[in-house]
């Protein structure tokens, strides 16, 4: 049975949930609170229950397109917080210390890129990494060429519900069906999807004669129909992504492909993490009673940057419930 014809049977359980507007599961009440990442509308949660109160970081950063969330939250926080879990992915990065580049500083020279480019600029990133896409967008307005992205994308896009967000159906922005992609929409019969962009479409035989105009949004298994079309001539590549990918052997492929066709490649990228500097910042602002190392392949370099670090969480854990409430100040004192 499809799973359309199940859509009266079964129960819609989604709760939306909007910045700093709590909402009760059972006993938890949780608060959402919206950060800066690299994945669109990521949130940190208060949990609260019996008196006590956890904030679960998840995944942020200070240095995107929404800056302005970090920098509100450090001066608005949730207080007396118990526990805060806080993520440290870039506490094992060397280099980060002193913090990253912006979205506008990849801008800039994405700019410079594109306009050093004589033929396609091809921009490996991911397609769910909505700031650097609309970093690309406004990079290619500056340097009169129009960016090609896939249908897998364009749908991200048009998810985000979000008119601000760069549309497939925007002057500007074209929308490439790869082979896959046409025949999965053949074999489900989606041509309504695709009828949305029907103004905006490009095809394979069009990439050659628009390549100088053109950055397109990169896959490795875009190589075949690149080559295909015959538009990869005076091509470069502008790698958008966490280096360390490309250490993986299974690119040796992609690597050597670009090394025969004589394309070029240049990293402009900027993490969708923290930098340590803001992850002080960020411990500082909430003052938890501990904290405790998340999402990090290096929990002993925290010692050096915050106080009350814990890594064993189950006796933690014990000694909040079985203890009243007891905050330390910036003098060291401890309250109660």
């Amino acid at each position: 049975m499809p799973l359309a014809a199940l859509a009266g049977l079964v129960r819609d359980q989604t709760m939306p949930i909007r910045d700093r507007n709590p909402i009760q599961l059972g006993p938890f009440s949780i608060t959402p609170y919206l950060v800066d990442h690299s994945a669109y509308d990521a949130y940190a949660l208060l949990v609260e229950a019996d008196g006590r109160r956890l904030l679960y970081s998840g995944d942020f950063r200070g240095h995107g397109r929404k800056a302005s969330l970090f920098e509100r939250l450090l001066r608005e926080p949730p207080h007396e917080v118990d526990v805060l879990l806080m993520e440290g992915t870039t506490m094992s990065r060397g280099g980060a210390a002193e913090g990253f580049p912006t979205e506008s500083d990849l801008e800039a020279r994405f700019v410079t890129h594109f306009r050093e480019t004589e033929g396609l600029a091809l921009v490996w990133t991911s397609s769910q990494n909505i700031d650097r896409l609309v970093t690309i967008v406004r990079a290619c307005r500056q340097t009169g060429r129009q960016l090609i992205i896939d249908l897998y994308t364009a749908e991200v896009l048009q998810a985000t519900g979000n008119p601000n967000i760069p549309q497939g159906t925007w002057d500007g922005v074209r929308v490439f069906l790869t082979h896959g992609q046409r025949r999965t929409v053949k074999e489900h019969r989606l041509f309504d999807l695709v009828r949305r962009y029907k103004g905006n479409r490009i095809f394979p035989e069009n990439l050659a004669t628009e390549a100088a105009q053109s950055v397109i949004l990169f896959r490795p298994a875009l190589r075949r129909e690149l080559d295909a079309a015959g538009c990869v001539d005076r091509a470069r590549l502008a790698y958008s992504l966490w280096e360390g990918y490309l250490r993986d052997p299974r690119q040796t492929p992609l690597l050597a492909w670009l090394t025969e066709r004589g394309i070029t490649m240049e990293t402009i990228h900027t993490s969708g993490h923290a930098s340590p500097r803001d992850l002080a910042r960020f411990a500082q602002a909430i003052d938890p009673r501990y904290l405790v190392p998340i999402h990090t392949f290096a929990p002993d370099n925290f010692d050096a940057l915050f106080p009350r670090i814990e890594t064993k969480s189950e006796p933690l854990f014990r000694s909040i419930a079985s203890k009243p409430r007891a905050f330390m100040t910036s003098s060291g004192a401890t309250t109660t």
